[in-house]
């Protein structure tokens, strides 16, 4: 179980579908058609990685080689032991592979587990290399492709690429290495920029537990001496309640280390030395090297993601910018992290998508994408340039462009008495709503007691924060008609605060009809009045005009805010409203801004302290959203 958990991780398989998997009765058990070799292949410095090859023993014909690079684990290890997908192959991300005899590779990336050498997180890219010693994740994928095409017999000389994740930036950079025998490369919820919007840092705010569990908690971010097959031991909390854990026994940031990482946690440091977006960052993007790419692309994303969602969308975008001959596709589900992977994808928290999203992506969209351009005589995959599912209507849309073509910016603004409407305000400069926001009582970012964060939190009820007096709320009439929004949302703000620094949380909400819409009795009766979060984040106030060059607030002074939010691709129905929340506290998911212009690393406790946020919504100075409607 522990080994075939491990590869659910390796894959981005959430491993609680282990369970639901296994229920099911295998269609075939694969394990006697293969043979397993664990092997050192050596880089061009000199570092042998690890890597595991399951081969068909079928030697009648040439088979493509389906390759993952992994920080997690290419477990199980062992020359007999194989994944537990060889012998449960009805999940959907593995069976078509299974069935057509294709070659599978897992490796240890460098300094991982098996593998020799040092790791780096999200070791930055080398255009310039010189010399054998210039390594980086792209020439190890191109050594590994070339020992491959020299040493495993029966291959066809084509190499397919995926991985979710970190793997997705490891895949990344398996497109961008050059390699002639990569055909097409899939990287899923992809890191593509810690500090531009992925997994730690949204703008410019700590996504904390996100840090703190995956590199401390979860023992990410400890050394690895030696090459080693142990998994790190997760560390207990001593409390199942992160909201408290973080807020009594953490603290401030700059608690965490002699209270709890020892500056055992070289990662955790960086962050802390790096807090404005400065060379250290910029080194670590992806984005400027996908270019002049080869491989075919299929970018894979999920809407409810909260880790990776803008790596799919900005990598993808970057990839269309700067390789205008390179088949570049986007796919984008109504999936959390990962759950494409999954076995089911019908469902996210308490809202039912209507049909096997999984299974639907897996067998029509990927499969056919890596046959295609790894196997011959196959068909090609239908034309699209993004395959999205619309949430609300719930179905999925095969586009020739994202965001889609005929959509119009569409202001909807803050009114007075919690309306929110097309037409501006008429008030005289000045008209605000305001609250107190209070770091010492932040508002959750769920309902829920945990640590780890509940996937289905991204399309939780908020009714539990519109009901707290430092949130702001405003809504639209009911709906005369459905309203489509399909693209990037646009806030923009006037604001003030009290302080020198805020954050401000900007959520965009669906609220259901008081009878819910759909589906059964008792599932109307679960939606009735539910308000489900569609798109929510937050802008450290300071980073406002710049990530590189924060700047303060002059207290009480009205300031313009303006910033981007993920796309989206949801229909808020006929009878429905559209909401707006806003709030300056998101905790523990958003790390708490101490009202002062200051390192937030460096704060200590005593440095928190209550603020007075103001949102203005005078026809001098609105505050609105920019929805791209689809018209």
């Amino acid at each position: 179980m522990r080994l075939a958990l491990a590869l659910f991780a390796l894959l981005g398989w959430p491993a609680g579908l282990l369970g639901q998997a296994t229920q099911q009765a295998p269609v075939k058990d694969y394990t006697p058609l293969y043979i397993k070799r664990e092997v050192m292949i050596p880089m061009r410095d000199g570092a042998r990685l690890f890597t595991a090859i399951y081969a068909p023993k079928d030697s009648s014909t040439r088979h493509p080689i389906l390759m993952t690079r992994t920080p997690y684990s290419s477990s199980p290890y062992g020359q007999d032991l194989f994944p537990g997908f060889f012998r449960n192959p009805t999940i959907p991300g593995v069976r078509t592979y299974l069935r057509n005899g294709y070659i599978f590779v897992f490796q240890d990336v460098r300094g991982r587990y098996l593998s020799e050498g040092q790791f780096v997180d999200v070791r930055p890219y080398l255009a310039d290399k010189r010399g054998k010693q210039d390594i980086d994740e792209a020439s190890d994928t191109y050594d590994t492709a070339e020992w491959l095409i020299r040493n495993v017999p029966g291959n066809n000389g084509r190499i397919g690429v995926r991985g979710t994740s970190y793997p997705g930036f490891y895949s990344a950079m398996a497109a961008i290495s050059g390699h002639p025998a990569i055909k097409a490369v899939s990287p899923q919820a992809p890191v593509t920029e810690w500090m531009g919007g992925d997994d730690f840092l949204h703008g410019g705010a700590l996504l904390l537990p996100h840090a703190f569990d995956f590199f401390y908690a979860r023992g990410f971010g400890r050394a690895r001496p030696q090459p080693t097959t142990a998994f790190v031991a997760s560390v207990e909390h001593g409390t199942p309640d992160g909201y408290q854990f973080f807020l009594e026994r953490l603290g401030a940031l700059s608690n965490a280390n002699p209270r709890f990482l020892h500056d055992s946690i070289a990662f955790w440091n960086q962050l802390a030395q790096h807090p404005t977006w400065d060379a250290f960052w910029q080194v670590r993007s992806a984005r400027p090297w996908l270019k002049d790419l080869k491989p075919a692309l299929l970018w894979v994303g999920g809407w409810f993601d909260t880790e990776n969602l803008w790596g799919a969308l900005n990598a993808y975008a970057a990839a269309e910018r700067q390789s205008p001959g390179t088949s570049n596709r986007l796919v984008m589900g109504p999936w959390s992290h990962g759950q494409w992977n999954g076995v089911r994808g019908d469902s996210l928290g308490a809202l039912d998508w209507g049909s096997l999203t999984a299974v639907f992506y897996n067998d029509s969209i990927e499969a056919p994408f890596f046959n295609y351009h790894l196997l011959d005589g196959q068909p090609a995959p239908r034309p699209y340039e993004a395959a999205v599912f619309e949430t609300g209507p719930n179905r999925w849309h095969f586009l020739d462009a994202w965001p889609p073509r005929g959509t119009v910016p569409t202001p909807v603004y803050l009114r007075a008495g919690g309306a929110l409407a097309l037409e501006p305000p008429a008030e005289p400069a000045g008209t605000f709503d305001r609250y107190v926001s209070d770091p010492a009582k932040p508002i959750p970012y769920t309902a829920e007691y945990r640590h780890w964060y509940d996937p289905g939190f991204m399309v939780e009820d908020q009714r539990f924060a519109a009901r707290r007096p430092d949130v702001l709320v405003y809504r639209t009439e009911p709906l005369a008609e459905g309203l489509t929004v399909a693209g990037p949302v646009d806030v923009d703000f006037v604001v003030a605060t009290s302080g020198t620094d805020a954050d401000f949380i900007v959520k965009v909400i669906d609220v259901f009809p008081d009878s819910g819409t759909g589906g059964s009795p008792a599932a109307r009766a679960k939606l009735g009045d539910y308000q489900m979060l569609v798109r929510g984040d937050v802008l450290r106030g300071k980073f406002r005009n710049s990530m590189s060059n924060p700047e303060p607030f002059t207290p009480d002074q009205p300031t313009p805010l303006r910033f981007r939010l993920n796309d989206v691709f949801h229909t808020f129905q006929a009878g429905h409203r559209l909401m707006v929340q806003v709030q300056s506290t998101w905790f523990p998911m958003i790390d708490r801004n101490p009202g002062k212009f200051m390192d937030i690393w460096q704060a200590k406790d005593a440095d928190f302290q209550p603020t007075t946020q103001r949102v203005y919504r005078s026809a001098s100075q609105p505050s609105r959203l920019l929805l791209p409607v689809l018209r």
